[in-house]
């Protein structure tokens, strides 16, 4: 087998973020800074990149990065000659700050680049250098090759694609992620969960992503809890960190799976928040994975992986892949998960999520193939209120 690894350029710690500004202006003069709904929270950030720049223009991103907003804002960073980007915020702010990159170079109509509903074309140019701040810890969108973007004429998310997508810095310190609220940090915390589970049973998990995803799994386990309960707490915050981190380096290099097949096209009919869905569907996923596993592939290399996903989520030296599943269960009960009922799914539509989540990228990552009928009842058991309903 033949094996590549691709990340950016990593500065992590408490206090990594005195140096954004001066590492920025390293990689150009003329600065696109985004961030999230309320710029004024990086007012500190602003007065020192404007120390160092020729210029700095500002986009502040409210909720998921839609496809005219990306547009319109890439226009006018180029008018602005912009040359270097700095996102700082969530993984909504991080992937618009990488769209913004690449089609600021790259002066195509933005669904020429965008997976699934437009062509998914290459990049013709090198995006703008982009330095990537997160300020919670679940996307590991700082060190992946693709920006979601939200398309409101399709009702799905979508991706940018491209391996030269990566930003080149990401900046993490995990004491920019102590003021994120309880439940914004249990939904950022369970997708880092999810993505680490996912790209280590998927078929395409490698030598190269395999200690990532199991060192990210053994700090999720015993930090995501605390972190949702004591939010000043710096060792949790730093395991969240290094465990979101290390699920986008993991998810650069390997796929994801059915929970994320599903989160593309829920994302965009409901409107709720990404890692709240993969919350609402992990445990419903890892219960028909392994159990359809068993029963028309009992020899396949993903069972073994779940058992192992058990013993790194509970501790246990003799735990199985149904450990790891009431640990899930458990978890998301824990940290109040809603199911997707409650987060606005219908029966009505449960045909179309198959359909959409049957063509995202991410699906063809998953260990085994699931019929409809599958997807089906992963929908409806999620739908009850709460993830630990069996």
């Amino acid at each position: 087998m033949i094996y590549s690894f691709s990340t950016a350029r990593v500065v992590f710690g408490i206090g990594s973020r005195a140096g954004v500004a001066t590492h920025a202006s390293h990689l150009g003069r003329r600065c696109l800074l985004v961030t999230g709904s309320r710029p004024e929270r990086c007012d500190w950030l602003l007065e020192e990149l404007k120390d160092v720049m020729d210029d700095v223009l500002c986009v502040a991103v409210g909720g998921e990065p839609e496809t005219g907003f990306i547009s319109a804002q890439a226009e006018a960073a180029r008018q602005a000659s912009c040359d270097v980007v700095v996102a700082i915020g969530g993984g909504s702010v991080i992937d618009a700050g990488k769209a913004l990159a690449a089609l600021v170079a790259n002066t195509g109509d933005l669904f020429d680049y965008l997976e699934v509903v437009g062509r998914g074309t290459p990049l013709e140019h090198e995006p703008l250098p982009m330095v990537a701040v997160p300020t919670t810890a679940g996307t590991g969108s700082e060190v992946t090759a693709n920006a979601v973007l939200l398309s409101p004429a399709h009702g799905v998310k979508a991706s940018l694609r491209a391996p030269n997508l990566i930003p080149a810095l990401a900046i993490v310190d995990p004491e920019l992620a102590v003021s994120l609220p309880s439940a914004q940090t249990a939904a950022s915390g369970m997708d880092a969960l999810t993505q680490l589970m996912e790209c280590f049973v998927s078929h395409a998990a490698s030598p190269l992503t395999d200690p990532l995803c199991r060192d990210g799994l053994t700090r999720a386990a015993r930090s995501l809890r605390v972190a949702v309960r004591d939010g000043a707490s710096l060792r949790a915050r730093s395991d969240m960190a290094l465990a979101s981190l290390f699920s986008g380096m993991a998810l650069a290099n390997a796929k994801l799976g059915a929970v994320h097949g599903f989160a593309a096209p829920l994302g965009g009919m409901l409107g709720a928040a990404h890692g709240e869905i993969c919350a609402a569907l992990l445990p419903h996923v890892m219960e028909a994975n392994i159990r359809v596993l068993r029963h028309v592939a009992p020899e396949h290399p993903a069972l073994a992986r779940y058992d192992e996903v058990g013993r790194l989520l509970t501790g246990m030296e003799a735990a199985c892949a149904e450990d790891g599943l009431e640990f899930a269960r458990s978890l998301c009960s824990d940290l109040g998960i809603r199911g997707l009922g409650a987060l606005g799914l219908t029966e009505e539509v449960m045909e179309e999520v198959v359909e959409k989540a049957s063509r995202a990228s991410s699906m063809h990552g998953n260990p085994i193939v699931l019929d409809k009928g599958e997807l089906l009842g992963i929908l409806r058991r999620a739908m009850d209120e709460g993830s630990s309903a069996k």
